[in-house]
Parts: structure tokens; sequence; C-alpha cells
């Protein structure tokens, strides 16, 4: 047997899995929040040189707290941190969070980690008066969060330039035989391009399914040259560039074996942009766990396999993503 994309071809085909998103037309920025129905295992895999997160370090070997309630992206650079109060007024308000010892009127605290990218300099008027809008951003996302979303230029991929492109958000999800989902999704603000030089084919169009991008493919004789990157940001700035993703299995999995499947779905990354991982950009990715399907034996290699498919499902995510915003903005034929 084979592998297939999920039902929906999202990352809610992971079973105990909702998102929600919310964008601000105004100022042209928004925040997805992934949300699991009970707390999940985490990890987090931060590559870019500039990066932006919140609560990752929840997230190291050894902390007392090993699961979280939900990861949030969001534009706003750091401003877009201010996302997780909302959130985490969300779940407070549903009786979610961490108590080391439950006591009457003590609250328990959401754990909430995530990670911003920079949409400051995309347009869109960024001269609120007073608290940013992303608190706000963040409870409507989450009050939002259903099975299915939309793709393109929403949520936190709202505001998102993807190198000379319309950046966006995009999805996509794969079953293994032995039943387990892998699902992952990605806001794309990069500075490297996610086209072939002078075509109209994506660097991740290898691993497409069923033209879910277009199904566009390199000539036969295509050949660049080594430091062609395409269509990539020409003038980049230091921090003004990210690609932000959640990849989530309902296989259970340890805090050290989601660590490992962060570090592995990495690669979707260089699958998918060029360049990637630069100074200026503050690539990371999370990985949630569901703990739905136990783990076959032998664990290693099921991780491997997992981990493999996860870097994999996020380069489509990654290219879907900014498919559909070209789409919507009439960049695509």
């Amino acid at each position: 047997m084979a592998t297939t994309a999920g039902k929906r071809n999202l990352i809610t085909d992971v079973k105990g899995l909702r998102v929600g998103q919310a964008h601000d037309v105004r100022v042209n920025t928004g925040v997805t929040v992934i949300l699991p129905d009970q707390p999940a295992v985490a990890a987090c895999a931060v590559a870019g040189g500039g990066p932006g997160t919140r609560e990752t370090d929840l997230l190291s070997a050894g902390a007392m707290v090993d699961q979280v309630d939900a990861v949030f992206l969001s534009g706003g650079s750091a401003f877009g941190l201010g996302a997780a109060d909302g959130v985490m007024a969300g779940l407070k308000q549903a009786g979610r969070g961490f108590s080391l010892v439950e006591r009457p009127g003590v609250p328990p605290t959401p754990i909430v980690p995530g990670a911003i990218l920079y949409d400051l300099a995309n347009g869109g008027d960024k001269d609120w008066d007073g608290i940013a809008p992303y608190a706000a951003l963040g409870f409507e996302a989450f009050k939002a969060a259903s099975g299915t979303f939309a793709l393109g230029r929403a949520g936190a991929g709202h505001g998102a330039l993807a190198g000379q492109f319309p950046g966006g958000t995009g999805s996509a999800s794969v079953v293994m035989p032995e039943g387990i989902t892998v699902g992952a999704l990605a806001c794309v603000n990069c500075f490297g391009s996610v086209l072939m030089p002078g075509t109209d084919a994506y660097w991740a169009w290898p691993y497409e399914v069923a033209g879910e991008f277009g199904g566009a493919r390199p000539p036969a004789d295509f050949s660049m040259d080594a430091e062609d990157w395409g269509a990539a940001k020409a003038n980049p700035g230091l921090g003004q560039n990210t690609t932000i993703a959640c990849v989530a299995t309902d296989a259970a999995l340890t805090p050290s074996q989601a660590q490992r499947v962060a570090q592995m779905a990495l690669s979707g990354f260089s699958r998918a942009i060029r360049p990637v991982f630069a100074p200026f950009d503050g690539d990371a990715v999370f990985v949630l766990s569901t703990k739905g399907v136990p783990l076959p034996d032998p664990d290693p290699l099921m991780v491997t396999r997992i981990g493999e498919l996860a870097a994999s499902t996020l380069a489509r995510a990654i290219a879907r993503g900014v498919h559909e915003a070209r789409e919507q903005s009439g960049a695509v034929a």
C-alpha cells in the first residue's frame, strides 16, 4: 500500500486537531491557531537566523511541561507574539491549561508556544493607536477553530510575501498504510523563491499530489546557475523574512521523538524554498502529537518514516500556500 493525501488535504486530517484563523484587512496581517482537542506532545526546531518565538524553552528536553494546549503563528513581527494572549484567554474560558496542583480560585495556565513572521513592511496601516491588534486576532482565531480553513491570503499568511510573489498559508496531509496521518501547515513569508528560475514550476514539484499546486513541471532541458535564486526578494532586510510552520501527527510520539521529527521536518523548507535559513529568515517549525495511534515497532524506523513524511508534506504545504495566494492575486494565469 502507498501513502495517500488525507480527505481534506489539510493538517486537520490529523484527528483531534482544529485550526482557526483571523486577519485584519486594514492592517494587512493575521493570526493562525493550531488547536488540539486535548493537550498534545510538542517540539520545536528553529533554523533561521532571525527568529521570533514564544514559550519554546518549555519544549526543551527536561522541561517540566511536555504538552501544549495550542500553537499560534502570527504576522506582526515581535508585536505578533501578543497573539498568544488572546489564545490563552480563549483557553482559560474553556478551563484548559496546566496546573501543578489544582487549587480553588487558581486557574490553570494555558501553554501556548508560537512564532511570528515579519509583515510590517508589506503594506497596510500599521499605525494602530494603543495596543497592537494581535491579542484580539488571537482570540478571534481561537474562537474560529474548526476542521476546515482557508488557504492563501488567510491567517498569519494574510500579509505575507514569498520572494517576489504573494505569500500565504498552505496546508497538506498524508496518510500512511498503517493509518497514521501526518499533516503540515505553513505561513510563507520567505526571502527565497518557491519557484524554479524562469519557470512556473515550484521547487517542491517532485512531492506534489494530484496537482495540488498547479501541476507545473520544469522543462526537460532545465538548467541554471548555482547562484540563480529566481524570484527571491531583491533587497532583503534583517528580520523581515520568515516561514513558520506546524507539523502534526496522530502517532503517539514521546517528546524526544517529536523533537527528532521537528529536526527532520526542517528539510521540508529546503525542498520548497531557495535560499532558505538565511541570516534574515526566522524559519521555525513546531511538531504536535495528538497521540491517537500507538507507534508500532520498531519505533526508530517508524519515527524515521514519520519525519521524512513531515518534511515532504511541509514542502507541499509551502508550495500550496503560495500557489493559492498567487491565484487569489491573479499572479497565476
